[in-house]
Parts: structure tokens; C-alpha cells; sequence
């Protein structure tokens, strides 16, 4: 057999996976693996990030988009440590993801050395950890079995990240290995007796409902859910940032049930007497904080059908837990064969019904909708609806901007062939800008980010990132000059002591920043405006920055509003 250094085997090892892109920022810690990319570029292309937390994003982006493991190289200590907000992103959102650490050399571990850390404790797998594993590779001969390991952890059952930490003298060690090829994920299914129970328990119901999310989808599995709702009639959500499970247009869908929910659907799941909760989680956004379904026990029936049976009665008891993938479980449901008669038909009419009308800016508490002067952002998102490509990756971060995404747009999605929402479901700002350049390396399509100012800061070095590789995306920045959600929650708690989320006006220039960067870029003050400017940056040979402008008094005026509300709804629980 033929030798080379550990690090090139390594490279190896992720050819034979089938990685053919990674994202990172080097580090004299993997300086081999490097030269391994270097050695293989024609294999696999080394997306050089300006900062490892945008690295992570980009990561993360990759794994939602493809279903296979986005690979993340990152050096010891500070880049490990920087990388942990997209790896925490990946945890939560049950994304695969392989994570490479370059670390310290072994004669210098457990002395606290030069950057050293111990990634088995900061990572800490487990459902309170950011990994479903660590290891730490100190034989080099090992490095097939760890990293096929590695490969297979993240994506069995509930996907999520795997950490690798490479001790830096390890990967310049001769070996003569071989890699391991890629082993196939197991498809649990739900087996004919569930599939038995649940259709029984669907012949008892009157007021049944799906809520669909979470990892594994294909746009196979998508169609048939969409077939399994139609044979049966039955009105289905969609999950926490995960829009794109369930075609927004059809006449079945009642909405996504995350934050800033629908009261109309909000009351919707506590009514229904059945709930089949198909690969959502059911955290605490998408059940309200656990209050749509009361834990440990709900009042509805529940069906909930997980890819990770250590998922399954972790926080709900189910009346039927179902361990089973998501292309195995969307083809036993859709194979169900409905009664002649369902009794529900008018329940997911006035679902979907619902849905229609909170598409309308609507008046809350009895006072007129804010308008936001020359800016109207529900037109502006109907505009975005027309213009963008059906397959256009849409991302954002975290913050009050995202809410006009998520109540507006109307996500065709899987069942149409491709995923086009990219969000974090654990609230990481700076999470946009990012993935939609990744979306756009990966995959060529349309890439859309809207983002705050406070958000876009965060990981707007990326633009630089973009030039480099010829990626490309369309970034609309709202910049109401503070950390909107933050404000928000200030100005309902603590009314009129704003500290801390003032980010100011007018510093930086965001569009001077994004022409430095090479990005084309214009302020849109007038929402007649908008069309024209988009329809630019759907035609720009580079990405573009799209500025509006925002008044802060739309979010103290919205906490006003809130307060209200809430006021009134606690007067009439007291009966006043």
C-alpha cells in the first residue's frame, strides 16, 4: 500500500463520503489536511470563510440543502469556539454535519498549551451538549473508521453535528489506510400495525391535524404527505422554520404554528382532538412554549413520528410514538386508505380559510395596522412572492425583520423539487447572510437573505467570501438602527428603560460597506420603488444589498399594541 500523511488520508476519507464542498477558515493546526485539499482540489472545493461562525452557517446551510453532512474546518480554541454557534444551530435544527478541529500536539495536551481546549467537555454531546459526538483521532490508522463513524453518527436517526478534534503531530504521521465507503442510512419505518393505529385512531377523530417538520425531507416524502393529506382531507401546519414542508398554496395547509402564530391556529391545535406530529420535534417555538400541547401529557391525542427514537417521549408521552424516517413514514401514510366518508371537511376548509386571512395586514386591539411611513413591508414581501424564482433559497437570522418572511411569503418548497427555507430554529442572528451565499455555491439557485442591521453585522464579512467564489445572493437589510426584538421586549416590559439595544443611525453606510466588498447596493426609502430595485439585483452579475429604512417607532408602537392586547385578553379571563 502506498503511504501518505494522515492529513491527505483524511481527505481521502471525505471523498469517499461523497463531500465534494467544505467550508472553513485555516489554521496552522490542520495545515496538512490543507495541503490534502490542495492535492485533491479537483475533488473537492474549499470554501475559505473570513470568520469560522460564518464558516458554521455556511455549513449548516449545506447540510439542509443536500441531506448529507456539510463539513466544517476549523483550528483549535478561538476558531473551535467561534464555529460553536453554527454547530449549536446544526444541534438544534437537527442538521448533519461533520466538524474537523485541528488541536493541539499530543505532547502538549492537558497542560492548558497554546490555544487548548477540551472539546469533549465544551461541546458536551447530549440533548444539552451542541454534538451527538466527540473523539478525538490519536491513531492515525484510525482515521477510516472515525471518520466513516463520524459520517454515519451524524446523519442515523436525528441528524446533528459530529465533532472530530485532530491533534496537529497526528495528521503528519505516514500511513497506509484506506477509506471506508459511505454506509447507507437505515430507513426506519412505522410497520404495518402502526400504520393500523393510526389510521384508527383517524377513524375516531373529528378534528384531526398534521404538524410536519423537522430533518430528512426529500421532495418524494414532500408529495406524499401532500397525498396523504389530500386522500384524508386533513389540514396540516407546518413546523417552527420549516415552512417549506408543506406547499404554502394548497388548499390544505393552515400555516406555520411557531412564533408569532396565528391565534386563529394557536386555537386551532388546542381544539383538535388529534394531532400527528410528522418529524417536527415539537419544541418550545413551535408548541408555544409547550402550551399548544401540554406536556407531559397532552390534551389531544397524539401520533408522533420521529427519525430518533430517543426523540419519542423525551418531553411528550404520545398515545403513538413511531420511530420511522421521512420518505419511509410520508409512504406508509400516503398508502392509507381513507373511509368513504370524512367528517371534517369544513374543520380544514376553515383552516385554511384562516390562513387566507392572516395573510391581511389586520388591525390589532381595534387600532389601525402600523404603517411604517413610505414603506409598506406586506407589500413589499407580495412583491418579492412575484419576482423571486419558485425555487429560490430563502434565508434569514434572528430578529423582528424575519416576521415578514415568515407571515408573508408563501414557501412552495419540497414538494416542488427543492428546499427553499433557511432558517435557524435556535434564534442565531447572523445566520442569513451566510447560508444564502452557501445556497447559492451550492446549488446555483436564486438566493434571497433579509436581514437587520444589527443581524447583517454580525456576519456581513461573508460578501467577501461571496466574491472570492462566485457566489452571489440578494440581500434586502432593514435597518431600523437597533436590535429590533430586543427593543421590543423593552418597550413591553420596561416601558420607556430602553438599555443596551440602541445600535444608531447612519454608522456604518451599508451600502458603501457592500460596494467595498465588491456587492452592488441601493437604499429603497418608497415601497414603489422596491420593484425596480429588485428587479436589478435579479439581473446584477453580483449580489446586491437592498437598504430600506425603518422607524423605530413601528416597534415601540407594536409593544404598545401587544401590551394592550394582552391587558385585554387577562380583563376577560377575569371576567372584566
Amino acid at each position: 500500500m502506498v503511504q501518505r500523511s494522515a492529513g491527505h488520508l483524511l481527505v481521502e476519507c471525505l471523498i469517499a463520503q461523497g463531500v465534494d464542498m467544505a467550508f472553513g477558515v485555516p489554521g496552522e493546526s490542520y495545515l496538512d489536511v490543507l495541503d490534502g485539499l490542495h492535492v485533491h482540489r479537483d475533488r473537492i472545493r474549499f470554501i475559505t470563510c473570513r470568520q469560522e461562525g460564518g464558516a458554521s452557517f455556511m455549513a449548516d446551510a449545506y447540510g439542509k440543502l443536500t441531506g448529507k453532512p456539510g463539513v466544517l474546518m476549523v483550528t483549535r480554541g478561538p476558531g473551535a469556539t467561534n464555529a460553536s454557534i453554527g454547530i449549536h444551530t446544526a444541534f438544534q435544527d437537527s442538521t448533519p454535519m461533520v466538524v474537523l478541529i485541528g488541536d493541539v500536539g499530543s505532547d502538549m495536551r492537558d497542560r492548558e498549551a497554546f490555544q487548548e481546549v477540551d472539546f469533549g467537555s465544551f461541546f458536551g454531546p447530549g440533548t444539552r451538549g451542541m454534538a451527538k459526538r466527540v473523539e478525538r483521532i490519536d491513531d492515525a490508522r484510525r482515521i477510516p473508521e472515525y471518520m466513516a463513524r463520524a459520517f454515519t453518527t451524524a446523519l442515523q436517526g436525528r441528524p446533528g453535528p459530529v465533532v472530530l478534534v485532530l491533534p496537529e503531530d497526528m495528521l503528519t504521521q505516514k500511513v497506509d489506510g484506506q477509506p471506508l465507503p459511505a454506509a447507507p442510512v437505515v430507513q426506519g419505518e412505522i410497520g404495518q400495525q402502526g400504520a393500523l393505529q393510526l389510521r384508527e385512531m383517524l377513524l375516531k377523530a373529528k378534528r384531526p391535524l398534521v404538524i410536519a417538520g423537522g430533518p430528512g425531507w426529500t421532495p418524494q416524502a414532500a408529495q406524499q404527505l401532500q397525498a396523504f393529506a389530500e386522500r384524508w382531507q386533513l389540514p396540516v401546519g407546518n413546523a417552527f422554520r420549516f415552512q417549506d414542508t408543506f406547499d404554502n398554496h394548497h388548499p390544505l395547509y393552515a400555516g406555520d404554528v411557531g412564533i408569532g402564530i396565528n391565534p386563529a391556529l394557536a386555537q386551532r391545535v388546542k381544539d383538535a382532538d388529534l394531532v400527528i406530529a410528522l418529524g417536527a420535534r415539537l419544541g418550545e417555538m413551535t408548541t408555544s412554549g409547550y402550551t399548544l400541547l401540554q406536556s407531559p401529557r397532552p390534551a389531544q391525542q397524539l401520533v408522533h413520528i420521529h427519525p430518533s427514537a430517543e426523540e419519542l417521549g423525551r418531553v411528550y408521552r404520545a398515545d403513538l410514538p413511531l420511530c420511522a424516517t421521512m420518505p419511509a413514514a410520508a409512504q406508509a401514510l400516503a398508502a392509507l386508505e381513507p373511509p368513504a366518508h370524512l367528517p371534517w371537511a369544513d374543520w380544514a376548509a376553515a383552516a385554511h380559510a384562516d390562513y387566507l386571512a392572516n395573510l391581511q395586514p389586520q388591525a390589532l386591539a381595534g387600532l389601525d395596522a402600523v404603517k411604517d411611513g413610505a414603506i409598506d413591508m406586506p407589500a413589499i414581501i407580495a412583491t418579492l412572492q412575484r419576482l423571486l424564482p419558485q425555487d429560490a433559497a430563502i434565508t434569514n437570522g434572528a430578529g423582528n425583520f424575519a416576521s415578514w418572511v415568515h407571515r408573508y411569503f408563501r414557501f412552495h418548497g419540497w414538494s416542488k423539487g427543492h428546499k427553499t427555507q433557511l432558517a435557524p430554529t435556535n434564534g442565531a442572528m447572523g445566520y442569513g447572510v451566510p447560508a444564502g451565499i452557501a445556497a447559492n455555491l451550492v446549488t446555483g439557485r436564486t438566493a434571497f437573505t433579509i436581514a437587520g442591521d444589527g443581524d447583517f453585522l454580525m456576519n456581513g464579512q461573508e460578501l467577501a467570501t461571496a466574491m472570492q467564489h462566485g457566489g452571489k445572493s440578494i440581500i434586502v437589510l432593514l435597518n431600523n438602527g437597533m436590535y429590533g426584538t430586543i427593543r421590543m421586549h423593552q418597550e413591553r416590559e420596561y416601558p420607556h428603560h430602553t438599555s443596551g439595544s440602541d445600535l444608531g443611525q447612519g454608522n456604518p453606510d451599508f451600502c458603501a460597506l457592500a460596494r467595498a466588498y465588491g456587492y452592488a447596493a441601493e437604499r429603497v426609502e418608497r415601497t414603489q420603488d422596491f420593484e425596480a430595485a429588485l428587479q436589478r439585483a435579479l439581473a446584477a452579475p453580483t449580489g446586491t444589498l437592498i437598504e430600506i429604512p425603518l422607524s423605530p417607532e413601528v416597534i415601540t408602537t407594536r409593544a404598545t399594541l401587544s401590551r394592550i392586547r394582552d391587558n385585554a385578553l387577562q380583563s376577560q379571563k377575569a371576567g372584566g
